[in-house]
Formats: structure tokens, sequence, C-alpha cells
């Protein structure tokens, strides 16, 4: 920290010493890794959230999150340093208290901050001097000071004077095992100077290093920018996959992987059957709403979400166009859907596409839809229940058509590429696979 730092010296002491107890509410894919690892610190750690079921699960030491090890959720738990908890009545014990709810959006496309102005409402209940709050939701610029610090001070306490509040968006990539919790760089942005630095320090203790900006707005613009930017671009070659299949002749997948040859000025992206999880498919819609606000249209923006939500449309009706030219009709065939996760080896299917694939061929008259994910043993799509179903030679020869939605790194690709006889292939899944019996049809490839 800086020299002649003025933070509070009861509340850094007691970081610096572990004595301070941290508060995670929201014990999702973002809290539960983040309470784990204030936990495996030798913070002690309450984790709160409306869930039972989730509640039950950690104090039982069971684990549901693929990005937790579950010995060290087991360990933690059974040495008292991380508890679970369903109310707020905890509030006051605590000296730090990070939010790390869900911030979907509405059918209209609108922001829903509810879940953040419900543990805002929960924390004001026992707030006390000398704690810390840390909004750590993606949200649109303003939330933190604009909403969540009216609450805080809503009984008379100050911030920066009384409690400290800061914005520090989380950099979870679900099933990423090289950067993690504790490797990615965080960055941090507080109400005041010192809100600022007493996050920047409770965060580097389970963080490689944090990023301090100068206000919490920056700090929310960042992290919409991110994902944002992912999501502009992932429209760009979703787009030009679209083209190269209209075209003929050109294949996306070359002409990506020609393009990562040079050394500067590009970064690979590639199509797929859509975009989903919770930040890249929500934050345009945030980012769009906080825009009309000041009379400002993020047009860009809003037609790269469009073109990333059209993709699962398109992949139907690449599934529809195949099966059309086969000896058997829609509602007889059997389409064989090989991974409903939204990205590949996680159990996370919020915004799925192949989800939304699925959903859009039964809609069309499809009545005969299998799927297999080897981390989503069930699934519900228009209020059908639809449970895994092995991968075998024989499932596979018996499918009018497989479609790979996700490319799961367990999947066996040469015998899907052995035993069935037509593929529709929307991740290039069988790139490296010289032995197929079946006809492929890929996604972009401009046949």
């Amino acid at each position: 920290m800086r020299k002649g730092s003025i933070l509070p010296v009861t509340l850094r002491e007691k970081i610096q010493k572990k004595r301070a107890t941290i508060g995670v509410i929201g014990l999702g894919y973002v809290g539960l890794p983040l309470a784990v690892g204030y936990a495996a610190k030798g913070f002690r750690t309450v984790g709160i959230d409306v869930d039972k079921r989730k509640v039950e699960s950690i104090n039982s030491r069971k684990n549901y999150i693929v990005d937790v090890d579950s010995r060290e959720l087991a360990k933690v738990v059974r040495q008292g340093h991380l508890s679970a908890r369903d109310d707020y009545s905890c509030i006051s014990s605590l000296d730090v208290v990070m939010i790390c709810v869900p911030t979907p959006f509405t059918k209209s496309k609108e922001p829903d901050i509810s879940y953040i102005l419900a543990a805002a409402e929960g924390i004001a209940g026992g707030l006390k001097k000398d704690q810390l709050v840390i909004l750590k939701s993606t949200t649109f610029p303003n939330t933190t000071e604009g909403y969540v610090l009216p609450i805080l001070e809503r009984k008379g306490l100050k911030v920066g004077k009384d409690f400290f509040l800061a914005f520090s968006p989380e950099r979870i990539d679900p099933g990423n095992k090289k950067f993690t919790t504790a490797n990615t760089p965080v960055v941090v942005g507080g109400v005041t100077r010192v809100c600022t630095e007493l996050a920047c320090l409770i965060t580097e203790q389970v963080v490689s290093k944090a990023i301090p900006v100068s206000s919490p707005k920056v700090a929310e613009m960042e992290k919409l920018l991110e994902n944002i930017f992912r999501s502009v671009n992932i429209a760009l070659v979703n787009e030009l996959a679209e083209l190269c299949d209209r075209m003929g002749g050109v294949d996306i997948w070359e002409v990506i992987e020609a393009a990562a040859t040079k050394p500067f000025g590009f970064m690979p992206f590639y199509p797929g059957p859509g975009i989903g999880g919770h930040c890249i498919l929500v934050d345009p819609y945030y980012l769009s709403w906080v825009a009309r606000q000041h009379d400002f249209q993020t047009n860009f923006i809003a037609l790269a979400a469009e073109t990333n939500e059209n993709m699962p449309f398109y992949v139907k009706n690449m599934v529809l166009r195949e099966i059309s030219m086969l000896p058997v009709s829609l509602a007889e065939a059997k389409i064989f859907i090989l991974g409903v996760a939204f990205k590949r080896d996680v159990d996370d299917t919020r915004h799925s596409p192949a989800l939304k694939v699925m959903e859009l061929l039964l809609l069309d008259g499809a009545e005969n839809i299998s799927y297999n994910d080897p981390h989503v043993p069930e699934v519900e799509v228009d209020s059908r229940r639809f449970k895994s179903t092995l991968i075998t030679k024989e499932t596979l020869s018996l499918a009018d058509c497989v479609v790979i939605t996700t490319d799961h790194s367990t999947y066996d690709y040469p015998l899907i590429a052995r035993s069935a006889t037509l593929i529709v292939d929307t991740r290039n899944a069988l790139r490296a696979v010289h032995s197929v019996k079946a006809r492929v049809v890929r996604l972009g490839d401009g046949l």
C-alpha cells in the first residue's frame, strides 16, 4: 500500500492479521470460489444465500461449483473457517461484505438489479462503523453510487468516514484452469480514496494483484467493456461464418487460423451456435439501457448482440435443411444434441444457445430430440424434462442428425465421426478427426 496511507488502523490491522470476518452474499459461480478462497487463507468467512439448498450443501461440506476444489471446501468448513446461512442477521459481526448476486435482465431487455438492492437492504439493517462493502456483481455505471450508496447511508452513516464502499467486478472464467480467482488481476474503484485502498488491501489477500481506478463508475464501465469487447468480436466472426456459407468455397475456420498467424493487431475469435453464460449476453443490454438515459444509442453494440442472439435460429435452420434432404419427416427424425452447457467443460446452462436450439426445433415440430452432456444430467426445455443420454455407437448410429453444440473435451470425437451418419458441427469439434464416415456440415465451412 502507499506510504502515508490514511487507512483506519483497526480495519487495516484486522485484514493484515487475518482477523477480519468476511461475508459473501450470493454463493454461486462467483461468490462460492471467493468465499472458499478467503476461508483457505485463514479468514473467518460467512456465506449468505437465500437458496437454502446451497446453504445446506456448504454446511454439509458438499460442493456444487465445478471451479471449486471439493476437498478444499470440505476442509475449510471442517476447520470452522467457512459457514453459510440464509439470512442477514450476521451482518453486524462482519468486517467486510462482498455482494456477488445475479444481475439478469427483464423480458424487455432492461437491467434487473433487484438482487443487488435486496442485498444492500440486508446489509443496511446491520451496517456498522468501519465496515467495508464491495459490490462485485456486473452492472451498469452508477449502480454503486446511485443505488447502493443511498441505501447504506439511510441511517446516517457516511461513506469514507463511517463505512467504506467500492465496486470490484469479478473476472471468473468458468472452466478456465489457467486463470483462476487467485492469479487473475482485479480492478477496484472506491467511492473515496480510503475506500479504494481498503478494497485493494482485502482483495490482495486472495488475488495476485488489485488494480485501483479513480471511481466505481470507471470500474463498472471497465467490466462492461471487457464483455462487450468479446460480444462484438464474436458477432463479427458469426456474421462472417454466415457469409462464408452463402458464398461457398471459403471456410471461416481456415480464414481465422490463417489470420491468427499475424503476431500483432489480431486476436482470434470463433463462431458458434450463439453465446451463453451470464455476462457476455447480458452486458450489452445493461450498457444500452444506461446509454438511453443519456439520449445515446449504442447501435454498434446492439447490432452485435442481435447477431449473436440470432445464431441459434441459424443453427436450427441448418438442422432443418439437412433433415429435409433425408427420407424422414421432422416429426419422426431422431435428433441427438451433444452438449447443452453454454461452453466447453462446465455445467453452467444459463442462456445456453444449445437449449435455445432445442427449443426452436421443438417449436418447429421436432418430436424426437435427445441430448448428452457429461456435466448436465438433466435440463428443462419448453416445459419438457430431458435426461442426458449416453453416447454409444448405437445411440449415434440411430440418430438421423447429430448436432454438436458444445465441444466438451471428454467427447470421443473419432467415435462420433465413425458412428453417426449426419453431423452438424457448430464448433469445428471434428477438425482433428481424420477418419470420418459421417456427412459433416460445419458452421461457416462454405460448402
